[in-house]
């Protein structure tokens, strides 16, 4: 579903501004779930699947900060 309409005075932030910083925060969520399947992995043993976890661990981390660069710059941080 889409929308041409800005929702912002719903939540009280401007649609895009929202979605960045939901964007921020899944990355964030996302680098600290796939810490657990790295130990899990490591735990059996499987290097590989650990790696894997860890690649992805690290683009989350990237996501996160080159969102939160984004949102300094246009929210006057």
């Amino acid at each position: 579903m889409t929308s041409t309409s800005e929702t912002g005075h719903l939540t009280g932030t401007r649609d895009k501004d929202y979605n960045l910083i939901w964007y921020v925060e899944s990355c964030l969520k996302n680098a600290l779930r796939l810490e657990n399947y790295i130990q899990d992995a490591e735990r059996d043993g499987d290097n590989e699947i650990a790696e894997l976890f860890r690649k992805a661990q690290a683009d989350s981390r990237k996501g996160a900060e080159l969102g939160k660069r984004l949102l300094r710059s246009r929210l006057g941080g």
